[in-house]
């Protein structure tokens, strides 16, 4: 198949977080797997054109009132020879610091009309490329105006056969704007209820792509049952119930090129299952020194990596009136490192946990090498998730060695099993509800059990090490998604 991938990212040009790493993950596999697929997104500030080919000719798109010139640039994605991925260069648009916001202003205000862009772009693309695809695939809000311009307008000029997949990888991100901003959409006014986009006499831009796109698709197969939900579905619930059909949960996998601790040049010991005690120590070692911890193979080190952000459980590990982190640092024998950033609030008291607690150690940022060597150092993963559409840190943690503790929630409920106290079954320790003791008492129960059921403790690791989470598994899904977005959208 001919497959489109629209995004607002895709690594390593931009990222913001995981849907950059999967974009490019699940093309790379499709690749792989014989389709042919591409990739768009903008040319922010921080893409340098000097490594880009630049198409011949501009590229003209009218986005609703406004008539749009714009420059394509090319290359390959790393790591392949063949998969290409165009940028679509308008200064006006993408030409600032930032994919969605920046410091000053952390939501551009006119993020519905750089996306716009974006997204007509995407189709003209093709017409100058002289190649239809027979899917395209958007990415959260930003690219959902693609299935809903195929839907309502494309598919009478020249994209007859071809059929759209949008997948939601947070549902929290709407993409909500005043409603004045949909006249720079180029979709006509009559499909302003039509299409979905109408939100409480405001513009929901996730909304149209959830009502006009022929598959929807998500990130994990849990996931996918809590966004039906009213805990789960953001308000977006009825629309996902009316629609559960055209509705797949997909778990994203892990780039075990870059993600697998036998080859990982970040870390200071390579290991594997088979030798996992071995590496682990060598690595607890070195991230006892780089965060000046004692240096002791006995006691255990709890590992976070975060987003210092609502969605993490930050405020029942952390907050300053009632989290239990500094009940987890003084009543149990553990260390703790953690590498984040986000909430001014969360890093001003990690700032100060730091200083009290000798046993507690934050790096606030963020650093790649770090968070490798955070894995392979620690023995336990600590993810409090109040919701995790997928999640991929407790699968680094399983393929590492680091047994998590997680809520049982979308792709954490998916990844890991819980432990089994009389039988050592399991991969990790869960807990259902997200308060500070639920979380202190999950915790004491995998600190017990390093102290008490060490056999079990080195079971679960090797288990957890021998995972699978590759992406072609995926790929194949989502091969299927599309036959049948083909089946029920395009020409029907």
């Amino acid at each position: 198949m001919k497959i489109l991938m629209v995004t607002a990212e895709a690594a390593p040009f931009a990222k913001s977080g995981g849907l950059a790493d999967m974009v490019s993950a699940l093309s790379i596999a499709l690749r792989k797997a014989g389709h042919d697929v591409r990739i768009v997104l903008p040319r922010y500030y921080s893409i340098d054109r000097g490594r880009l080919t630049q198409l011949e000719g501009p590229l003209g798109l009218s986005a609703g009132q406004r008539e749009v010139w714009t420059a394509v640039y090319a290359t390959v994605m790393p790591g392949t020879e063949d998969l290409p991925v165009y940028f679509i260069d308008h200064e006006e648009s993408f030409g600032r610091d930032g994919i969605y916001g920046s410091p000053a202003e952390p939501d551009f205000h006119d993020n519905p009309v750089r996306f716009s862009v974006l997204c007509n772009a995407a189709f003209q693309i093709c017409h100058k490329l002289n190649w239809t695809p027979d899917i395209i695939h958007g990415h959260d809000w930003p690219t959902a105006l693609a299935p809903v311009l195929l839907k309502f307008d494309r598919r009478a000029h020249g994209f007859e056969k071809t059929a759209s997949v949008f997948t939601i990888h947070n549902l929290g991100y709407q993409g909500v704007y005043p409603k004045q901003y949909y006249s720079f959409l180029g979709v006509n006014w009559e499909y302003f209820y039509d299409a979905g986009f109408e939100d409480w006499d405001h513009l929901n831009m996730l909304k149209a792509g959830l009502a006009s796109s022929d598959m929807l698709t998500t990130v994990s197969p849990a996931y996918a049952r809590e966004i039906t939900t009213p805990e789960g579905g953001f308000h977006m619930e009825g629309i996902l119930r009316r629609r559960q059909d055209r509705l797949a949960g997909i778990l994203n996998g892990v780039d075990t090129d870059i993600w697998n601790p036998a080859q990982d040049k970040h870390l200071a010991k390579k290991y594997s299952y088979k030798t996992p005690a071995e590496g682990k120590i060598v690595n607890k070692k070195t991230l006892q020194q780089l965060f000046s911890l004692e240096e002791n193979e006995t006691v255990p080190i709890i590992g976070i990596v975060t987003r210092l952000a609502d969605q993490k459980g930050i405020a029942e590990l952390f907050g300053p009136a009632y989290g239990c982190m500094y009940r987890i640092c003084t009543e149990l024998k553990v260390q703790v490192v953690v590498l984040g950033s986000g909430e001014p609030w969360c890093e001003q008291e990690l700032r100060a946990l730091e200083h009290k607690l000798p046993n507690f150690r934050a790096f606030i940022g963020y650093d790649e090498v770090l968070s490798h060597r955070i894995e392979a150092g620690s023995d336990f993963f600590l993810m409090p998730s109040r919701y995790e559409p997928c999640g991929l840190n407790q699968m680094y943690s399983l393929l590492y060695g680091s047994l998590p503790i997680v809520r049982r929630t979308g792709g954490l409920a998916d990844t890991v099993t819980q432990y089994n106290q009389e039988t050592g079954e399991g991969t990790g320790f869960l807990f259902d509800y997200l308060s500070p003791q639920s979380v202190f008492d999950t915790v004491f129960w995998a600190v017990w059990t390093w102290y008490n059921k060490p056999k079990h403790i080195a079971v679960m690791r090797e288990r957890g090490m021998k995972q699978q989470f590759g992406w072609d598994v995926a790929a194949r899904k989502y091969a299927e998604v599309y036959e049948k977005a083909l089946s029920v959208g395009a020409g029907h």
